[in-house]
């Protein structure tokens, strides 16, 4: 029986050794087949066009971190209510109040975005 069941996930396993061994058989013929001609621009650190500055430690504004807060929100809004709106004929009244409040919370991280200004663009 256990032999059985496992045998059933031989394709799988062929499968993915037959994925993993193309990928290593790529990457090693673009290292030996590819050309190798570095010069001084290649070799150099690449940051959006122009030579690196500035410590990588330093402070962010604050209006990235709120970017980012009001990118989740509306992430998991739209992310949460799709499965929600698809199923809510089968969660009933507990399953609605549970996205009520869950809207709600999204609705307090929104306003509090909003009264910091990070819908303000400069």
């Amino acid at each position: 029986m256990t032999s059985s069941l496992l045998a059933e996930y031989y394709p799988i396993l062929i499968f993915l050794g037959i994925a993993i061994a193309m990928a290593v058989l790529m990457v090693v013929a673009s290292v030996l087949l590819g050309p190798h001609r570095p010069d001084p621009q290649k070799l150099s650190a690449y940051e959006c066009g122009f030579d690196a500055f500035g410590d990588a430690r330093s402070k962010f504004d604050v209006r990235f971190y709120l970017v980012s807060i009001l990118f989740i929100i509306f992430d998991l809004e739209v992310a949460f209510l799709f499965p929600w709106a698809v199923a809510l004929g089968d969660i009933g009244q507990f399953g609605f109040w549970s996205m009520v409040v869950f809207l709600g919370i999204l609705t307090i991280g929104f306003i509090y975005e909003w009264k910091k200004g990070a819908l303000e663009w400069e």
